[in-house]
């Protein structure tokens, strides 16, 4: 039977047929020990059991949940609340400035949809969070501008100018800008963008009248870096805490935030969209909605989880410990075994490696290095991201996710060892 072509095309094999492989065959030390241990995965399992704990504890679903609702009122709400707590808004977010979604992959396509037309390109410096090409470019015909930077530094100051290139560039083909992409904290580095750099980003964006999307799903998740010496570290800046005034016309400045990342919940399935000044883009995402809201059980969750403040302000302050001794852990691994990595890391659950460089000095040069180094770790059980997929400008390069325990860290590091070192 004939498809459309757009699925005609996205029914070819692509990348994420390897991801879908792996997640039917995960390990188990007592079921599946031969199955793959998966460090590609951006989820954070340290604190499973305390949330789940929790969630147990607090599901009393009232009967109301199991109409149509009410619009998601008490959750905009909390969320709200929550929100102005940790992201230190310069204007106070209200309820009626959150879209919910059924995770923060909904809220990206429902921008690339809202603010573009087919042809249209967001800005996306490299490297990058590897399903933002998916979801940018998947259904909509909206394209992907990626930024090169070179030799300089991806979240400093000076990476703006790179930014500004590409957007020249691309209005020189006659191609229409309609945003830039952030991921801050960044996916794969680790790392925060500095105040300065947020800024000036904003006063771009204002410049070439652009939207400003910042996706901040790892805004709690940052932590003390008590590894890498003689680095600047820069704590977490939201987008929505810059005062626009006399800065940047605040209906183009959007924030993306859910539960996946900080909250060890990918599973939840709640992601937000925070648009304070643009009552359009609000009235355009209410009929494209229906297409991605969550569950009222999702709902009730959510509100139970972030309306309890006291147990949220221990779980941050527990989870960031966490994250910090795995960062340590794996960080001195690659250091023991002389393996490249790129250094300052004080958010998210990412080392970002250099697997290709110490491949080849183990076992001579190879053609395509990243394909070959992907190829031999599934071999031996493990899977990482492939910087191939994540936009890496150099060859070689990994992120291995340490968000997980140690006992399950050594067994995927072991086996990355065996890969690159024998």
């Amino acid at each position: 039977m004939a498809l459309s072509l757009r699925a005609e095309h996205h029914a070819q094999p692509g990348p994420l047929d390897r991801l879908w492989k792996v997640l039917a065959n995960l390990y188990d030390p007592t079921t599946n020990p031969d199955g793959y241990i998966s460090l590609g995965v951006a989820e954070n399992t340290l604190m499973h059991s305390v949330l789940n704990q929790h969630i147990h504890k607090n599901l009393r679903l009232p009967t109301h949940d199991l109409t149509y609702g009410d619009g998601q009122k008490q959750l905009r709400a909390t969320l709200a609340k929550f929100l102005n707590r940790y992201f230190k808004p310069a204007t106070p977010i209200e309820p009626g400035h959150i879209i919910v979604t059924n995770g923060c992959t909904s809220a990206i396509e429902h921008m690339a949809w809202a603010l573009g037309n087919p042809g249209d390109g967001f800005l996306l410096g490299r490297p990058f969070y590897g399903a933002f090409v998916d979801d940018v470019t998947g259904r909509f015909g909206t394209k992907l501008l990626t930024v090169d930077f070179n030799d300089v530094d991806p979240m400093g100051v000076e990476g703006v100018k790179c930014y500004e290139r590409e957007l020249l560039a691309a209005q020189e083909r006659g191609q229409r800008v309609a945003g830039l992409i952030l991921c801050q904290p960044h996916n794969p580095l680790g790392r925060c963008y500095s105040r300065e750099t947020i800024t000036e980003l904003v006063r771009l964006c204002e410049k070439y009248k652009i939207h400003l999307i910042s996706d901040e799903i790892y805004a709690l998740s940052v932590f003390n870096n008590n590894v890498d010496k003689d680095v600047t570290f820069f704590p977490f800046t939201s987008a929505v805490s810059i005062d626009t005034t006399g800065v940047i016309d605040p209906a183009l400045v959007h924030i993306i935030w859910g539960m996946s990342k900080d909250f060890g919940a990918n599973g939840i399935r709640m992601g937000t969209i925070i648009s304070q000044s643009n009552p359009l883009f609000h009235a355009a995402i209410v009929p494209v909605s229906l297409m991605s809201s969550t569950s009222a059980l999702t709902d009730h969750v959510v509100d139970n989880i972030l309306s309890d403040e006291e147990w949220v302000e221990g779980y941050i302050v527990e989870n960031r410990a966490l994250l910090a001794q795995q960062y340590e852990y794996v960080a001195q691994w690659a250091r023991r075994n002389k393996i490249e990595y790129s250094p300052g890391v004080n958010a998210g659950f990412f080392l970002w490696v250099n697997l290709g460089k110490i491949y080849k000095e183990t076992h001579g040069e190879v053609k395509e290095i990243s394909e070959v180094v992907m190829n031999t770790l599934l071999e031996h059980g493990i899977f990482l991201a492939s910087g191939a997929q994540f936009g890496a400008e150099q060859p070689g390069w990994f992120r291995i996710v340490f968000s997980h325990p140690t006992e399950y860290l050594d067994v995927g590091l072991k086996r990355i060892e065996k890969t690159v070192l024998e």
